[in-house]
């Protein structure tokens, strides 16, 4: 399994930065750290609490606890901390507002440098109105001016992003860092797989920490998941699980429309047709504002529109968390079984099913990598990577590189995805090349041709093609 703490190396050198600006100057900083649960903010903040050799205060709210019962806890934490100069100035009586527990943590403070986490902040915020005002009120007139590095972490996206905005009591008084997965590459090391193992850990993982811990060392994906099985209490299952019920804990329009696009409807006239009920599908002024939410605020879904030189249509969604993808398309059916003391039954429903989900799923990943990448390849410009296809998905193409999207001035590429247990052939860059020639913008004298491959390629094939990506340069592209 995982042991101890794996990536994040950029995320902990960001933090000792701002660490030691704090040092250097005497001032505060504060960082709002916002991701979606079980993507390791909590222990990220931790891990680097554990390395700063700094006095630090670590509190973590509780849902549904009243203010009292809040601000009671943050002291007794604040008490049993490595901050307070002087325990004895902590109140023994109760505290019932935000601004004088505050006042009270300030009062402690030493001279020297010293961070200070409060997680879970929305928690806070739903308990206390007037707890974003008090926050922003101790900040300017309390702790600005101190030695403190201030990290507020919290799961609710929207939430977290309204912290900071404009009309928010903290605007402009702190940085933003979205704590994604790990990345495929810190997957492999985590758990000491080659790269198309790695590649296939992530997807079925999300990259999500809290899964990878209970994952035997090389031990490949599909072997991994059919032997969760046997365990309804699995992490693979109960990750996505509380995530879901989490997000959206009422079966209302949202949860059935999120479950609609997992269950692989990816057009809006699908999705509305399988998120309806009896009386016929979600209607679209219905559909569109549940749709927008989804996207821009919960981020759970992801829009993909055709990439082209002209406009195209339509566009598609997908479950953004690619274990959620799995949970919703294959996991929650296994899961189902597996409590039923089917687990072999679940087990041969995800090896039925895998190739087919792990196919698709790995598109976005290519697609990631390959803008990532664009600096070390023959096309420096196609920094923007995506795909395109017609209104009868005839054909459906899986990598476009372009300068621009929606919209591009210029194709660099066109490509192809074959994610499987045999290698690129003839047959694959005959079907490429056919499809890329109904591509708007496609140039047959200046558009290259490319291809990744979880099976390397035929000599044939690989003299056809201006790019061969293998499982091992993609992950590259992430180190």
């Amino acid at each position: 399994m995982s042991s101890g703490f794996v990536g994040r190396k950029t995320e902990l050198a960001l933090l000792n930065r701002r660490l030691a600006r704090v040092a250097a100057n005497g001032d505060g900083t504060a960082l709002v750290i916002r991701g979606r649960r079980q993507v390791g903010k909590s222990r990220l903040a931790q891990e680097f609490c554990n390395t700063a050799d700094v006095p630090y205060l670590f509190y973590t709210a509780t849902k549904g606890a009243s203010p009292v019962e809040a601000i009671t806890a943050f002291f007794a934490e604040l008490a049993e901390s490595s901050l307070p100069r002087d325990r004895a100035l902590i109140p023994t009586d109760q505290v019932s507002s935000w601004p004088d527990a505050f006042r009270v943590l300030a009062s402690v403070l030493p001279e020297s440098p010293v961070v200070i986490v409060l997680d879970e902040l929305p928690w806070l915020a739903e308990q206390d109105d007037i707890f974003d005002g008090a926050l922003q009120t101790a900040w300017d007139r309390l702790l600005s001016r101190r030695p403190v590095l201030l990290l507020l972490l919290g799961s609710d996206l929207h939430m977290m992003e309204r912290l900071t905005a404009y009309d928010r009591p903290f605007f402009g008084r702190a940085d933003n860092l979205l704590l994604g997965p790990l990345n495929p590459a810190e997957v492999g090391d985590a758990l000491g797989l080659a790269a198309a193992a790695a590649i296939d850990a992530f997807l079925l993982s999300g990259g999500l920490p809290g899964i990878l811990r209970a994952w035997p060392r090389e031990v490949p994906a599909l072997e991994f998941a059919e032997g969760e099985c046997a365990d309804p209490a699995s992490p693979l299952f109960g990750v996505p699980e509380s995530a879901l019920l989490a997000e959206f804990p009422a079966p209302d329009t949202a949860r059935r429309v999120l479950e609609a696009v997992g269950d692989g409807n990816r057009t809006h006239a699908n999705i509305a047709a399988e998120a309806g009920s009896r009386v016929g599908a979600v209607p679209s002024g219905t559909l569109s504002p549940v749709l927008h939410r989804l996207v821009e605020e919960k981020h759970v879904l992801a829009i993909d529109e055709p990439l082209a030189t002209t406009p195209g249509k339509p566009a598609l969604y997908r479950v953004a968390d690619s274990n959620l993808r799995f949970y919703l398309g294959v996991g929650r059916t296994a899961h189902t079984l597996s409590r039923r003391g089917r687990a072999e039954a679940a087990a041969a429903l995800i090896r039925r099913r895998w190739a087919t989900w792990r196919g698709r799923a790995v598109e976005p990943i290519i697609r990631e990598a390959l803008s990532r990448a664009a600096p070390d390849l023959p096309w420096p410009e196609a920094a923007v990577v995506g795909g395109w296809w017609n209104r009868a998905f005839d054909p459906e193409v899986d990598l476009i590189g372009a300068d621009r999207a929606p919209v591009a001035r210029t194709l660099f590429y066109v490509g192809s995805v074959k994610w499987l247990d045999r290698p690129f052939g003839d047959h694959d860059l005959a079907e490429l090349r056919r499809a890329a020639a109904q591509v708007p913008g496609f140039d047959p004298g200046g558009t290259a041709l490319i291809a990744a491959s979880a099976s390397g390629f035929s000599n044939a094939a690989a003299d056809g093609l201006a790019l061969t990506w293998r499982p091992a340069d993609i992950v590259a592209a992430f180190t």
